[in-house]
């Protein structure tokens, strides 16, 4: 496994051994002891998810103010841009973004700890996207950062096209709003 950090800490793109021929591929998609090696954490994951989407939705940018999850997420059909924001409040990284395209090919993960905000893009006609959570999800603790928030400026790859938004993604707030309230929108 092959473990690249990036601009903020903790955050880490993970890429796993791919053994492949003419026949197809083989690959570890999770280990727990190596997972706990290439990050220095001991979470434990406690919930799956999967979520397929369209080309150009575009989900989150969502957190928890309590029962914050940390996330392990890849794609196992298509290509998203996925992005973790710093909203960590004694973090040196504060506001900052990073963002990774992660495929079906690539077979990247990106772990992004607890405490931070999360979103994707999708790029491709479809997607599948897999995702660990280190705790349960709590909507009565969910919140909603503006994927659009000047003040974190991410540069998601619409190539002038507008994302396809849910109605609570819609309500996202700027990042020095949106944690203020336990939810912003249901």
């Amino acid at each position: 496994m092959k473990t690249t950090p990036t601009a903020i800490p903790g955050v880490l793109i993970i890429e796993p051994q791919v053994f492949g021929d003419a026949r197809g591929f083989f690959y570890e998609s999770f280990n727990q002891q190596a997972f706990n090696d290439a990050t220095g954490t001991h979470h434990q994951f406690v919930q799956d998810n999967h979520s397929r989407s369209a080309k150009g939705v575009l989900r989150g940018l969502h957190y928890q103010t309590r029962q914050p999850q940390g996330k392990l997420v890849r794609v196992v059909r298509g290509a998203v841009f996925d992005v973790a924001v710093d909203i960590r409040p004694d973090s040196p990284a504060f506001g900052r973004w990073v963002g990774v395209e992660l495929t079906e090919d690539n077979h990247k993960q990106l772990w992004v700890p607890p405490g931070l905000a999360h979103g994707f893009l999708v790029l491709s006609d479809t997607a599948d996207f897999l995702y660990k959570t280190s705790d349960y999800y709590a909507p009565e603790f969910e919140c909603c950062i503006a994927w659009d928030d000047p003040a974190i400026g991410i540069d998601w790859p619409l190539d002038g096209l507008a994302p396809k938004l849910s109605a609570k993604d819609l309500l996202g707030q700027p990042l020095g709003v949106a944690g203020q309230s336990s939810r912003t929108a249901g």
